[in-house]
Protein backbone atom coordinates (compact mmCIF):
# COMPACT_ATOMS: atom_id res chain seq x y z
CA UNK A 1 0.00 0.00 0.00
CA UNK A 2 2.90 2.46 0.89
CA UNK A 3 4.56 2.10 -2.63
CA UNK A 4 2.25 3.44 -5.26
CA UNK A 5 1.34 6.41 -2.81
CA UNK A 6 4.92 7.49 -2.65
CA UNK A 7 5.47 6.98 -6.20
CA UNK A 8 1.91 8.97 -7.08
CA UNK A 9 3.13 11.46 -4.76
CA UNK A 10 6.21 11.95 -6.62
CA UNK A 11 5.25 11.81 -9.97
CA UNK A 12 2.48 14.14 -9.04
CA UNK A 13 4.46 16.75 -7.40
CA UNK A 14 6.81 17.07 -10.20
CA UNK A 15 5.51 17.68 -13.50
CA UNK A 16 8.50 18.66 -15.25
CA UNK A 17 10.11 15.97 -16.98
CA UNK A 18 13.41 16.28 -16.24
CA UNK A 19 12.69 17.12 -12.50
CA UNK A 20 10.42 14.24 -12.16
CA UNK A 21 12.90 11.88 -13.57
CA UNK A 22 15.64 12.91 -10.80
CA UNK A 23 12.79 13.00 -8.25
CA UNK A 24 12.41 9.22 -9.38
CA UNK A 25 16.16 8.55 -9.20
CA UNK A 26 16.10 9.98 -5.22
CA UNK A 27 13.10 7.95 -4.67
CA UNK A 28 14.87 4.57 -6.26
CA UNK A 29 17.94 5.15 -4.29
CA UNK A 30 16.07 4.48 -1.03
CA UNK A 31 15.69 0.77 -2.08
CA UNK A 32 19.26 0.67 -1.77
CA UNK A 33 19.59 2.13 1.32
CA UNK A 34 16.69 -0.13 3.01
CA UNK A 35 18.99 -3.03 0.74
CA UNK A 36 22.15 -1.60 2.73
CA UNK A 37 20.24 -1.19 6.35
CA UNK A 38 17.70 -4.59 6.24
CA UNK A 39 19.97 -7.59 5.85
CA UNK A 40 22.61 -5.88 8.39
CA UNK A 41 20.33 -4.74 10.77
CA UNK A 42 18.97 -8.07 10.28
CA UNK A 43 21.54 -10.12 10.66
CA UNK A 44 22.54 -8.06 14.18
CA UNK A 45 18.81 -8.61 15.77
CA UNK A 46 18.85 -12.16 14.80
CA UNK A 47 22.26 -12.97 16.94
CA UNK A 48 21.55 -10.57 19.75
CA UNK A 49 17.66 -11.19 20.16
CA UNK A 50 16.38 -13.96 18.05
CA UNK A 51 14.52 -13.92 14.81
CA UNK A 52 11.16 -12.58 16.50
CA UNK A 53 13.19 -9.52 16.73
CA UNK A 54 13.07 -8.55 12.92
CA UNK A 55 9.55 -8.40 13.23
CA UNK A 56 9.21 -6.10 16.47
CA UNK A 57 12.22 -3.72 15.02
CA UNK A 58 9.30 -2.81 12.50
CA UNK A 59 7.11 -0.52 15.36
CA UNK A 60 9.52 2.01 16.20
CA UNK A 61 10.18 2.46 12.72
CA UNK A 62 6.30 2.59 11.80
CA UNK A 63 5.81 5.21 14.71
CA UNK A 64 9.16 7.66 13.62
CA UNK A 65 7.29 7.29 10.00
CA UNK A 66 3.63 8.03 10.82
CA UNK A 67 5.39 11.38 13.18
CA UNK A 68 7.10 12.11 9.84
CA UNK A 69 4.03 11.83 7.22
CA UNK A 70 0.89 13.81 9.84
CA UNK A 71 4.23 16.85 10.05
CA UNK A 72 5.46 17.17 6.56
CA UNK A 73 3.37 15.25 3.65
CA UNK A 74 0.15 17.34 2.37
CA UNK A 75 -2.96 15.83 2.01
CA UNK A 76 -3.92 15.07 -1.57
CA UNK A 77 -6.86 13.22 -2.66
CA UNK A 78 -9.13 12.64 -6.11
CA UNK A 79 -11.50 15.37 -6.89
CA UNK A 80 -13.76 12.57 -7.24
CA UNK A 81 -13.66 9.22 -5.12
CA UNK A 82 -13.20 5.98 -6.93
CA UNK A 83 -15.26 2.98 -6.06
CA UNK A 84 -13.58 -0.24 -4.85
CA UNK A 85 -12.94 -2.78 -7.58
CA UNK A 86 -13.77 -5.86 -5.24
CA UNK A 87 -14.23 -8.24 -8.52
CA UNK A 88 -10.63 -7.17 -9.39
CA UNK A 89 -8.82 -7.12 -6.10
CA UNK A 90 -10.42 -10.88 -5.49
CA UNK A 91 -9.31 -12.33 -8.64
CA UNK A 92 -5.63 -10.34 -8.68
CA UNK A 93 -4.91 -11.87 -5.51
CA UNK A 94 -6.04 -15.24 -6.73
CA UNK A 95 -3.94 -14.95 -9.60
CA UNK A 96 -0.93 -14.09 -7.96
CA UNK A 97 -1.43 -16.40 -4.94
CA UNK A 98 -1.82 -19.58 -7.12
CA UNK A 99 1.18 -18.58 -9.83
CA UNK A 100 3.75 -18.20 -6.91
CA UNK A 101 1.95 -21.54 -4.93
CA UNK A 102 2.51 -23.38 -7.87
CA UNK A 103 6.32 -22.17 -7.92
CA UNK A 104 6.82 -22.90 -4.40
CA UNK A 105 5.37 -26.50 -4.63
CA UNK A 106 6.16 -27.75 -7.83
CA UNK A 107 9.53 -28.89 -7.05
CA UNK A 108 7.79 -30.98 -3.76
CA UNK A 109 4.84 -32.10 -5.81
CA UNK A 110 6.21 -33.00 -9.43
CA UNK A 111 5.58 -30.30 -12.50
CA UNK A 112 3.77 -32.90 -14.15
CA UNK A 113 1.72 -33.89 -11.42
CA UNK A 114 -2.37 -34.17 -11.17
CA UNK A 115 -2.56 -31.48 -8.80
CA UNK A 116 0.30 -28.71 -10.27
CA UNK A 117 -2.00 -29.06 -13.71
CA UNK A 118 -4.83 -28.07 -11.49
CA UNK A 119 -2.89 -25.22 -10.43
CA UNK A 120 -2.11 -24.09 -13.65
CA UNK A 121 -5.73 -24.52 -14.80
CA UNK A 122 -6.55 -21.67 -11.93
CA UNK A 123 -4.21 -19.92 -12.68
CA UNK A 124 -4.99 -19.40 -16.09
CA UNK A 125 -8.94 -19.20 -15.27
CA UNK A 126 -7.99 -16.21 -12.83
CA UNK A 127 -5.79 -14.26 -15.33
CA UNK A 128 -9.05 -14.78 -18.22
CA UNK A 129 -11.78 -13.62 -15.52
CA UNK A 130 -9.23 -10.78 -14.22
CA UNK A 131 -9.13 -9.52 -17.97
CA UNK A 132 -12.73 -9.50 -18.29
CA UNK A 133 -13.74 -8.14 -15.31
CA UNK A 134 -11.58 -5.19 -15.85
CA UNK A 135 -12.41 -4.92 -19.40
CA UNK A 136 -15.93 -4.79 -18.02
CA UNK A 137 -15.97 -2.01 -15.71
CA UNK A 138 -16.04 1.70 -15.45
CA UNK A 139 -13.84 2.16 -12.68
CA UNK A 140 -11.50 -0.77 -12.78
CA UNK A 141 -8.79 -1.87 -10.15
CA UNK A 142 -6.07 -1.78 -13.01
CA UNK A 143 -6.31 0.09 -16.23
CA UNK A 144 -5.65 -2.37 -18.62
CA UNK A 145 -5.64 0.29 -21.98
CA UNK A 146 -2.55 1.31 -20.25
CA UNK A 147 -0.78 -1.99 -21.75
CA UNK A 148 -1.88 -1.10 -25.22
CA UNK A 149 1.57 1.30 -25.08
CA UNK A 150 4.49 -0.61 -25.87
CA UNK A 151 6.51 1.29 -23.52
CA UNK A 152 4.52 1.02 -20.78
CA UNK A 153 4.00 -2.80 -21.20
CA UNK A 154 7.94 -3.46 -21.09
CA UNK A 155 8.81 -1.44 -18.29
CA UNK A 156 6.08 -3.25 -16.32
CA UNK A 157 7.69 -6.39 -17.07
CA UNK A 158 11.15 -4.90 -16.62
CA UNK A 159 9.88 -3.75 -13.35
CA UNK A 160 9.43 -7.19 -12.65
CA UNK A 161 12.42 -8.83 -14.04
CA UNK A 162 14.42 -6.50 -11.92
CA UNK A 163 12.70 -7.26 -8.63
CA UNK A 164 12.41 -11.18 -9.70
CA UNK A 165 16.77 -10.52 -10.32
CA UNK A 166 17.22 -9.08 -6.89
CA UNK A 167 15.49 -11.24 -4.66
CA UNK A 168 16.75 -14.59 -6.34
CA UNK A 169 20.15 -12.90 -5.94
CA UNK A 170 19.23 -11.87 -2.15
CA UNK A 171 17.75 -15.67 -1.41
CA UNK A 172 20.66 -17.65 -3.07
CA UNK A 173 22.92 -15.29 -1.20
CA UNK A 174 21.55 -16.04 2.41
CA UNK A 175 21.17 -20.06 1.97
CA UNK A 176 24.46 -20.18 0.11
CA UNK A 177 26.20 -18.10 2.64
CA UNK A 178 24.86 -19.45 5.94
CA UNK A 179 24.35 -23.05 4.86
CA UNK A 180 27.56 -23.96 2.14
CA UNK A 181 29.81 -21.69 3.63
CA UNK A 182 28.30 -21.43 7.54
CA UNK A 183 28.74 -17.87 7.46
CA UNK A 184 26.74 -15.89 10.70
CA UNK A 185 23.26 -13.86 9.58
CA UNK A 186 24.95 -10.94 10.24
CA UNK A 187 27.86 -11.42 8.14
CA UNK A 188 25.82 -12.47 5.30
CA UNK A 189 23.58 -9.70 5.93
CA UNK A 190 27.30 -7.64 5.54
CA UNK A 191 27.83 -9.57 2.09
CA UNK A 192 24.75 -7.70 0.48
CA UNK A 193 26.60 -4.08 1.01
CA UNK A 194 28.24 -4.19 -2.02
CA UNK A 195 24.96 -4.50 -3.99
CA UNK A 196 23.44 -1.85 -1.77
CA UNK A 197 26.43 0.67 -2.30
CA UNK A 198 25.82 -0.14 -6.08
CA UNK A 199 22.24 0.95 -6.22
CA UNK A 200 22.28 3.75 -3.63
CA UNK A 201 24.61 5.37 -6.01
CA UNK A 202 23.72 5.07 -8.95
CA UNK A 203 19.84 5.67 -8.78
CA UNK A 204 19.95 9.20 -8.46
CA UNK A 205 23.16 9.21 -11.38
CA UNK A 206 20.37 7.08 -13.28
CA UNK A 207 17.44 9.67 -12.61
CA UNK A 208 20.15 12.23 -14.06
CA UNK A 209 20.74 10.67 -16.90
CA UNK A 210 16.92 9.96 -17.71
CA UNK A 211 16.39 13.80 -16.91
CA UNK A 212 19.16 14.33 -19.80
CA UNK A 213 19.33 12.12 -22.15
CA UNK A 214 15.93 9.72 -21.92
CA UNK A 215 15.24 6.02 -20.49
CA UNK A 216 17.66 4.57 -23.02
CA UNK A 217 20.93 4.69 -22.03
CA UNK A 218 20.70 4.19 -18.09
CA UNK A 219 18.56 0.31 -19.19
CA UNK A 220 21.07 -0.43 -21.13
CA UNK A 221 23.63 0.38 -18.70
CA UNK A 222 21.32 -1.68 -15.63
CA UNK A 223 21.23 -4.89 -18.29
CA UNK A 224 24.61 -5.00 -18.76
CA UNK A 225 25.68 -4.53 -14.74
CA UNK A 226 22.62 -6.99 -14.11
CA UNK A 227 23.96 -9.49 -17.03
CA UNK A 228 27.30 -9.56 -16.05
CA UNK A 229 27.13 -9.83 -12.40
CA UNK A 230 24.74 -13.02 -12.67
CA UNK A 231 27.17 -14.61 -15.17
CA UNK A 232 29.70 -14.30 -12.63
CA UNK A 233 27.87 -17.05 -10.41
CA UNK A 234 26.70 -19.41 -12.61
CA UNK A 235 29.45 -21.43 -11.88
CA UNK A 236 29.41 -21.32 -8.09
CA UNK A 237 31.11 -23.78 -6.10
CA UNK A 238 31.61 -24.63 -2.26
CA UNK A 239 35.01 -22.75 -2.66
CA UNK A 240 34.34 -19.60 -5.23
CA UNK A 241 36.58 -16.96 -3.82
CA UNK A 242 34.93 -14.66 -1.62
CA UNK A 243 36.53 -11.70 -3.85
CA UNK A 244 34.26 -12.35 -6.83
CA UNK A 245 30.85 -12.94 -5.20
CA UNK A 246 31.35 -9.69 -3.65
CA UNK A 247 32.06 -8.42 -7.46
CA UNK A 248 28.79 -9.90 -8.47
CA UNK A 249 26.93 -8.67 -5.94
CA UNK A 250 28.37 -5.38 -6.97
CA UNK A 251 27.57 -5.31 -10.62
CA UNK A 252 23.51 -6.61 -9.59
CA UNK A 253 23.40 -3.65 -7.61
CA UNK A 254 24.80 -1.40 -9.63
CA UNK A 255 22.32 -3.24 -12.33
CA UNK A 256 19.28 -2.45 -9.59
CA UNK A 257 20.20 1.29 -9.17
CA UNK A 258 20.10 2.14 -12.74
CA UNK A 259 16.82 0.02 -13.75
CA UNK A 260 14.55 1.92 -11.49
CA UNK A 261 14.04 5.33 -12.37
CA UNK A 262 13.91 4.90 -16.41
CA UNK A 263 11.59 2.09 -15.76
CA UNK A 264 9.63 4.16 -13.77
CA UNK A 265 9.85 7.29 -15.68
CA UNK A 266 8.87 5.46 -19.16
CA UNK A 267 5.91 3.92 -17.59
CA UNK A 268 4.34 7.13 -16.24
CA UNK A 269 6.04 9.51 -19.28
CA UNK A 270 3.28 11.29 -22.04
CA UNK A 271 0.69 10.87 -19.58
CA UNK A 272 -1.50 13.15 -18.15
CA UNK A 273 -1.10 13.30 -14.05
CA UNK A 274 -4.08 11.14 -13.07
CA UNK A 275 -3.55 8.54 -15.41
CA UNK A 276 0.82 8.70 -14.59
CA UNK A 277 -0.69 7.97 -11.05
CA UNK A 278 -1.98 4.64 -12.09
CA UNK A 279 0.53 3.87 -14.49
CA UNK A 280 2.70 4.55 -11.39
CA UNK A 281 1.12 2.31 -9.02
CA UNK A 282 0.55 -0.62 -11.52
CA UNK A 283 4.76 -0.76 -11.74
CA UNK A 284 4.80 -0.69 -8.39
CA UNK A 285 2.29 -3.35 -8.03
CA UNK A 286 4.82 -5.35 -10.57
CA UNK A 287 7.30 -4.92 -8.72
CA UNK A 288 6.11 -6.34 -5.78
CA UNK A 289 5.09 -9.33 -7.80
CA UNK A 290 8.42 -9.79 -9.47
CA UNK A 291 9.90 -10.14 -5.26
CA UNK A 292 7.21 -12.63 -4.70
CA UNK A 293 8.05 -14.80 -7.68
CA UNK A 294 12.07 -14.38 -7.35
CA UNK A 295 11.45 -15.54 -3.59
CA UNK A 296 9.56 -18.80 -4.84
CA UNK A 297 11.55 -19.57 -7.78
CA UNK A 298 14.88 -19.31 -5.80
CA UNK A 299 13.25 -21.66 -2.93
CA UNK A 300 12.00 -24.02 -5.77
CA UNK A 301 15.73 -24.54 -6.87
CA UNK A 302 17.33 -25.36 -4.00
CA UNK A 303 14.49 -27.07 -2.25
CA UNK A 304 15.82 -30.17 -0.68
CA UNK A 305 19.12 -29.60 -1.33
CA UNK A 306 22.04 -30.58 1.28
CA UNK A 307 24.89 -27.67 2.03
CA UNK A 308 27.29 -29.63 0.10
CA UNK A 309 24.21 -29.74 -2.82
CA UNK A 310 23.10 -25.75 -2.74
CA UNK A 311 26.03 -24.03 -5.09
CA UNK A 312 25.26 -26.55 -7.60
CA UNK A 313 21.66 -26.19 -7.45
CA UNK A 314 21.57 -22.14 -7.29
CA UNK A 315 23.09 -22.17 -11.13
CA UNK A 316 20.07 -21.80 -12.93
CA UNK A 317 18.91 -19.19 -10.12
CA UNK A 318 22.12 -16.98 -11.66
CA UNK A 319 21.44 -17.45 -14.96
CA UNK A 320 18.00 -16.16 -13.97
CA UNK A 321 19.30 -13.27 -12.80
CA UNK A 322 21.29 -12.99 -16.33
CA UNK A 323 18.43 -13.43 -18.43
CA UNK A 324 16.60 -10.43 -16.51
CA UNK A 325 19.08 -8.20 -17.44
CA UNK A 326 19.12 -9.52 -20.93
CA UNK A 327 15.42 -8.81 -20.91
CA UNK A 328 16.13 -4.80 -20.00
CA UNK A 329 18.02 -4.60 -23.47
CA UNK A 330 14.45 -5.34 -24.94
CA UNK A 331 12.97 -3.21 -22.19
CA UNK A 332 15.35 -0.04 -23.37
CA UNK A 333 14.76 -1.16 -27.12
CA UNK A 334 10.61 -0.48 -27.02
CA UNK A 335 11.02 2.63 -24.37
CA UNK A 336 9.64 5.77 -26.48
CA UNK A 337 11.81 9.31 -26.77
CA UNK A 338 11.01 11.44 -23.62
CA UNK A 339 11.02 15.55 -24.16
CA UNK A 340 14.90 15.27 -22.89
CA UNK A 341 15.27 12.73 -26.18
CA UNK A 342 13.56 15.19 -28.51
CA UNK A 343 15.44 18.33 -27.28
Amino acid sequence: MLSPVALAIVVNAMPDPRERARAIGVWASVFGLSMAAGPVTGGALIAAFGWRSVFWINVPVIVVTLVLVAVFVPESRAARARRLDWPGQLLLTAVICLFVGVLIEGPRIGWASPAALVGYALVMAAAIGFVLVELRRDEPLMDLGLFRRPPFATAVLGATAVFVALNVSLLLNTLYLQHTRGWTPLATGAATLPMALGATLCAPWSGSLVGRLGPRRPLILAGGFMTAGGLCLTDLGQDTSVPLILFAYLLIGVGFGFANAPLTNTAVSGLPPSRAGVAGAITSTARQVGAAVGIAVAGGLVAGAGPADLAAASHPGWLLVAGCGVFLFVVARASQPTVADAR
